[in-house]
């Protein structure tokens, strides 16, 4: 199965505040990502991480990828300079690109960290999986809702985990129905130890 997922940020301790995470500290955060993640990747799926995998961490990229199970693949980020630069890190992913395609079923997709306005077949039926723009609801995210098919795969809007590309319309929905909340499926508690 493919599963995506964004801007995870482990590590970052500002991204707690900017993104209005349930977190009390990085420490926790990573805990729970980590948890999170590998209550849903079986050790046969592919996932794709769509950029900003880790930041400003007191640990290097490849102490998290080592703890992750799946077929790992980094679409890099603004935030990856460190993880690109990690040899460790290579050796626990599958592939390390700017901008990748994949089919997922019948679909064709591309995966960039960044909100393209165009993508290879975007006026056929390709998709678009992109990050970067967190749970923002500013320009960038006005026109990207104009974009029948391109989805954001924001660890923030997702729940923290890696999604697959049915739950990513889903939860693309549920955020855009949100209004101006970050949408919240749980409490605290529930999130962490679902």
């Amino acid at each position: 199965m493919n599963l995506y997922i964004s801007d995870l940020h482990f590590g970052h301790t500002n991204v707690i505040r900017f993104d209005h995470r349930p977190f009390s500290d990085v420490k926790e955060m990573d805990h729970a990502l980590i948890h999170l993640w590998n209550s849903r990747v079986n050790p046969e799926d592919d996932v794709y991480i769509i950029g900003d995998f880790c930041y400003k961490s007191d640990h290097s990229p490849d102490w998290y990828l080592r703890q992750l199970r799946g077929h790992k693949h980094l679409i890099i980020g603004n935030h990856d300079k460190v993880t690109v630069d990690c040899p460790e890190a290579a050796k626990y992913l599958e592939s390390m690109e700017k901008m990748q395609h994949v089919t997922d079923g019948d679909r064709q997709i591309c995966l960039c960290h960044y909100p393209l306005a165009e993508w290879y077949k975007s006026r056929h039926s390709s998709w678009l999986i992109y990050g970067h723009i967190h749970a923002a609801r500013d320009e960038v995210y006005e026109f990207m809702k104009t974009r029948e098919r391109a989805l954001n795969a924001a660890a923030c809007i997702n729940n923290y985990t890696p999604a697959s590309f049915n739950e990513l319309i889903r939860n693309n929905e549920y955020f855009q129905q949100a209004g101006n909340e970050v949408p919240d499926k749980g409490g605290r508690n529930e999130l962490l130890y679902q």
